[in-house]
């Protein structure tokens, strides 16, 4: 593989940073790559090529990665159904984000739920 100059691996950082920050404020809303690509004025290709070469994932990886990590932290709170957890992190199909989060977690979002409020009362005491 050839070596990338320096202003190629400080562009690709560049447009890696600023689609993170993006997902990082817009998780729960229809991000794309298209869209993304086009907030950062890069190619869908560009940006496909940061993310694996910067960020060591994909687009999709990383989305799914931060609704995850946020519906965990939501879940571990009593408020709000996990239907209405799963629309604020981006998914319109409760069953969908089910299934990702069990994917990712290991548990189902009622199972995590319970566990974290469980864990809650164990520290209170």
């Amino acid at each position: 593989m050839p070596t990338q100059r320096k202003a190629t691996i400080r562009q690709r950082r560049s447009l890696f940073e600023d689609a993170v920050r993006i997902v990082e404020a817009e998780y729960g809303s229809d991000l794309t790559l298209d869209d993304v690509a086009h907030r950062v004025a890069s190619s869908r290709r560009q940006l496909q090529r940061a993310y694996s070469e910067i960020g060591d994932t994909t687009f999709r990886d990383h989305l799914t990665a931060v609704r995850m990590e946020r519906a965990a932290v939501l879940l571990a709170a009593p408020e709000g159904t996990i239907k209405d957890i799963a629309r604020l992190v981006g998914y319109r199909q409760p069953a969908q984000f089910a299934k990702a989060f069990r994917r990712a977690h290991g548990v189902s979002p009622s199972d995590h739920r319970a566990r974290s409020l469980k864990d809650r009362v164990r520290r209170a005491a």
